[in-house]
């Protein structure tokens, strides 16, 4: 049986698009979490760049993928909708406790300014 994500069936821009969608992400959404411009995202999802390696990473991370079922499509790929679901709202959740932690710093920061 052909594995149809991997080589030589499967671009990497391929994988990774079935990673974004798997874990339920939009081109913008993905691109707010690895903190790059939607353009960059969708260049490599056509093949017209590539990720540096630290990215791949993070892209596996936000996206529940192994790296190594990014470069070759062989090991854990996108996971199904429960399970991305269930990473969608452990992300919306690290989101909130982070805009609150920077509402708390910048408190602190006003605070220490008229000190």
């Amino acid at each position: 049986m052909i594995d149809s994500y991997a080589e030589p069936v499967a671009t990497l821009g391929d994988r990774l698009t079935a990673a974004r969608e798997g874990a339920g992400l939009d081109i913008a959404a993905m691109a707010d979490a690895l903190g790059l411009r939607p353009e960059t995202l969708e260049g490599w999802e056509v093949d017209q760049a590539e990720p540096t390696a630290s990215l791949m990473g993070r892209i596996a991370t936000v996206t529940g993928v192994s790296p190594v079922w990014l470069l070759t499509g062989q090991g854990a790929g996108p996971q199904d909708a429960s399970a991305g679901a269930a990473l969608r709202a452990e992300l919306a959740d690290l989101r909130r406790l982070l805009a609150e932690a920077a509402a708390r710093v910048d408190r602190l920061e006003e605070a220490l300014s008229h000190g």
